[in-house]
């Protein structure tokens, strides 16, 4: 696979670049290695009537983890306590959550990766500008990097996901706030 397209918000190219390179040069070496057209699975399932052989999000998904871990980037996973203070008095919940969690695709030497293949355009700012932050708030990364397919090679996806222009224009839409975290974003083609 490549890359089609660069986004950095809040500067998060340039310190990617300076302080992170060895990370970076990795994660092109992982999208390189991914060759996309192993991952073609049946028939349009947007419109049963056109025969077209589609890629698999899901197991390019996979694909990629595959990739990550032989490189001994891990799962980033952070535990939630959620608060029961909040809770008007008299209300008691029927259940209560248990075993909750955050998780973030992947983490080596505080970057954390994002993996975008099977997610809504929502998500995909969520990533960002809450939970990036919140695992920097917990001192698990210092910068991050999302991986997202261009609206090209979205179109040709067996399901609907988000891409990389409208994910860049949400972005350019909402601003930098002071609790963001610098983020490069990479559009990937075939």
């Amino acid at each position: 696979m490549i890359i089609a397209g660069i986004y950095s918000f809040k500067g998060g190219k340039e310190f990617i670049e300076t302080k992170f390179a060895v990370e970076l040069a990795e994660t092109k070496q992982i999208i390189a290695a991914v060759d996309g057209s192993t991952y073609k699975i049946g028939i349009n399932q947007k419109n049963a009537a056109l025969e077209q052989v589609l890629y698999d999000p899901a197991s390019l998904s996979r694909a990629f983890s595959i990739e990550f871990e032989a490189r001994h980037w891990q799962k980033g996973k952070i535990r939630c306590e959620y608060p029961t203070e909040y809770y008007v008095h008299g209300y008691v919940p029927a259940t209560f959550p248990n075993d909750t969690y955050r998780e973030i695709d992947f983490v080596k030497n505080r970057v954390g990766i994002g993996l975008q293949f099977s997610k809504y355009a929502s998500s995909m700012v969520y990533n960002v500008c809450a939970k990036m932050t919140i695992f920097h708030n917990l001192d698990l990364i210092d910068v991050g990097i999302e991986i997202v397919p261009l609206k090209g090679f979205a179109d040709d996806m067996s399901t609907g996901v988000s891409y990389f222009e409208q994910f860049v224009w949400d972005l350019e839409h909402r601003g930098v706030a002071d609790i963001d975290i610098p983020v490069l974003i990479l559009g990937i083609a075939m």
